[in-house]
């Protein structure tokens, strides 16, 4: 760990009504990255809504998904060496769960990484935000990195 905090954020995404992945973080093999604060939001419209459950979880494999490149949040001159995706269109196989939330759709929810504590994302390896939605809405994801 090096220090260099990162962010990579969507553009408003559809979620669609069945399992999608919004957004991918890929570490660098043999380089651990940490999530320290993850914001996602909906702008449906409707009160009476089922909520959206968002979970945060590792995955597998890299499914089909559009490039997304983290920028740096700091000024300092070493290269990102994580990666990321948006907007799966083959979902990447899900492995552990490590949050679940049900967020109303004309709603938000902030995740931010207790104090000492971030959630690790080991070299090499994958963490994705899925949402389930039971109407398709926008949803736009923020993460903020460290690695």
């Amino acid at each position: 760990m090096a220090g260099l905090k990162l962010a990579a954020v969507t553009a408003a995404i559809a979620t669609g009504t069945a399992a999608k992945t919004l957004a991918q973080i890929i570490a660098p093999a043999n380089h651990r990255v940490q999530l320290k604060r993850l914001e996602i939001s909906f702008d449906g419209v409707t009160n009476t809504a089922t909520p959206i459950k968002v979970d945060i979880l590792r995955q597998t494999t890299a499914g089909t998904m559009s490039s997304l490149t983290p920028v740096k949040r700091g000024n300092f001159t070493e290269t990102l060496q994580t990666t990321a995706q948006h907007t799966a269109t083959a979902e990447p196989t899900a492995g552990d769960v490590l949050r679940s939330y049900y967020v109303h759709p004309q709603q938000g929810e902030v995740w931010e990484a207790p104090f000492g504590d971030p959630m690790d994302i080991p070299g090499g390896t994958r963490l994705g935000v899925r949402v389930t939605a039971g109407v398709s809405v926008n949803a736009l994801v923020s993460l903020d990195l460290e690695e």
